[in-house]
């Protein structure tokens, strides 16, 4: 997989899915993505279900970000999972 999208196409294909306005769309991801950013500034982790958990890792030389994902996502990208379920 190498396309990216862009937060504005997230916004985009949420409005869609939604049926809201694409401007809401982006107020709402931009405040999801406000309130990770400071969960994280917190020192907190986040769990996303069905996606994964991200989280710092505190080491002597600081502290690595990272991500664990979902069973159902590492399942999608056909690594070693637990899920069963629809894709």
């Amino acid at each position: 997989m190498t396309k990216r999208i862009q937060k504005n196409e997230v916004a985009k294909r949420v409005a869609s899915r939604l049926s809201i306005d694409e401007k809401v769309s982006e107020e709402y991801l931009d405040a999801v993505l406000e309130t990770l950013y400071e969960s994280f500034k917190s020192g907190e982790s986040v769990t996303l279900k069905n996606f994964g958990n991200f989280y710092l890792d505190l080491r002597r030389s600081g502290c690595v970000f990272k991500f664990n994902p979902s069973q159902k996502l590492k399942a999608l990208f056909g690594w070693s999972s637990t899920y069963k379920g629809p894709l």
